[in-house]
């Protein structure tokens, strides 16, 4: 079984940092920004190992790991302190820390901690349930997504955990690339149909003549063309659930056939004369106002009614601007093993360049430029450069607004910035020079200048 580890860190560039590198040394890893939401993850999932800073937002780590102990939850718990903290490192241990590291944390020293805590860690705590078989398919596929950890996303998924496991059927609203087909398997995943067929169609790519073949099917010989049987999405999808993306684009005919197909639940195939009893349930997607297609007479206003019990609004990537960075490193995760590369993660002014740019085009162009950026960098980061044109257009609007600013503003965020970077490199200053943008003397004068414990 895959060691599972839980970070607690406020920094989200250090904890998506960290994700991704302890993700490539074969952890299955989850983040929580605070105590809160550390206590519902372990409340709700074993985890192998916590690794917990001591201060955060709501309360300390001290708090969290009393609270553990409290309930007796025993998992391994390593305590994460900067200097100066090194008596509270010692009450940790007495409280009933595994073990403690100090910050900024060299990354050797810590893997070498877990896999001691693992290897030592009591037989007394807490027993791993045996997964089943529905959780194995479930992971299987939430490994090719991130569901993002802001309040737009958890809502979003608070719903989808509400309105999975009925049978009502779902109209999923959102602009393209924002992931509403991964949102629908989900929805199946949770459902009572989750051990049943999943199929999805494109209704944008199926020509207008053969949308009635696609949906239920036909008997060879029954049009030119047809020349072997062929079995619709209703039926292949019989018992489980029907996912129809675009479902806007539609011409007005076949939506009445679907229509009829969904009030009789029952199918004929083209050329057929006998009728197939079908039980489906039907999540639809689209990107289009379907309310104003009703007013122009293009979409039928009893079918809108029939797809949509529940709606789901999909949120774009700019509404929800703490997961971009999540998602930036998963999918340099997924474009590492794609593209044979082993790339650590983004320089300092590359995330302040994803974090500032509106993403149009949502999760799919995030992923785009990611990939790309991969392939072009040459050392172990992405720069601004592989980023290519559109994020730095935008970049370039900001930095003209920055000049307007003080020096006192700009002295904090380039102080920073240092801090992130030695945080992102274990403290390793020739590689957070190269993450800088500058040479190694250079940072040796600033880190002198800010008063930065070297």
């Amino acid at each position: 079984m895959i060691p599972s580890i839980l970070i607690v860190e406020d920094d989200l560039t250090f904890s998506t940092m960290l994700k991704t590198w302890l993700g490539k040394k074969g952890f299955d890893v989850e983040t929580a920004g605070t105590c809160a939401k550390a206590r519902k993850l372990i409340s709700s999932k074993d985890f192998s190992l916590i690794l917990s800073d001591l201060r955060l937002p709501d309360q300390d780590g001290l708090q969290l790991l009393t609270w553990m102990r409290e309930l007796e939850i025993y998992t391994p718990f390593i305590m994460m302190t900067s200097y100066g903290e090194i008596q509270n490192a010692v009450t940790a241990m007495k409280l009933g820390a595994t073990d403690y590291i100090k910050k900024p944390v060299q990354p050797d020293e810590l893997l070498k901690k877990i896999n001691e805590a693992l290897e030592s860690s009591s037989p007394a705590g807490k027993v791993q349930k045996q997964a089943p078989v529905k959780k194995t398919s479930e992971e299987k596929y939430s490994n090719n997504f991130l569901e993002g950890e802001s309040e737009a996303a958890r809502q979003l998924y608070s719903y989808v955990n509400l309105v999975a496991p009925t049978q009502m059927s779902v109209l999923i609203n959102g602009a393209s690339g924002t992931g509403k087909e991964y949102v629908a398997h989900r929805i199946h995943q949770l459902s009572k149909r989750c051990d049943k067929p999943f199929i999805a169609i494109d209704c944008g790519s199926i020509p207008k003549d053969l949308a009635a073949s696609e949906f239920f099917g036909h008997v060879k010989g029954s049009f030119t063309g047809a020349l072997t049987d062929k079995t619709g999405a209703f039926e292949e999808a019989n018992g489980g659930t029907l996912f129809l993306d675009e479902i806007g684009n539609l011409s007005y005919e076949v939506q009445v056939q679907l229509l009829r197909a969904l009030q009789e639940r029952r199918i004929r195939k083209i050329g057929s004369t006998k009728e197939i009893q079908v039980d489906v349930r039907l999540v639809c997607a689209t990107n289009e106002n379907l309310k104003e297609g009703i007013a122009k007479g293009t979409f039928r206003e009893d079918l809108y009614h029939r797809i949509n019990e529940f709606t789901l609004r999909m949120p774009s990537l700019k509404e929800r601007p703490e997961d971009i960075l999540l998602f930036a490193n998963f999918f340099l995760d997924q474009a590492n093993k794609e593209l044979d590369k082993d790339l650590i993660g983004f320089d300092a002014k590359a995330s302040k360049i994803l974090q500032e740019y509106q993403w149009p085009g949502n999760l799919r162009q995030l992923k785009n430029i990611v990939k790309r950026a991969t392939l072009l960098a040459r050392g172990e980061f992405i720069t601004p450069l592989e980023l290519g044109e559109e994020p730095n257009e935008k970049q370039s609007d900001n930095q003209n607004q920055v000049i307007i600013g003080s020096s006192l503003n700009k002295e904090e965020t380039e102080k920073q910035l240092i801090i992130n970077a030695l945080k992102q490199t274990g403290n390793n200053k020739s590689k957070a020079a190269t993450l800088l943008g500058i040479d190694r003397k250079t940072l040796y004068n600033k880190l002198k200048h800010y008063d930065i414990p070297q």
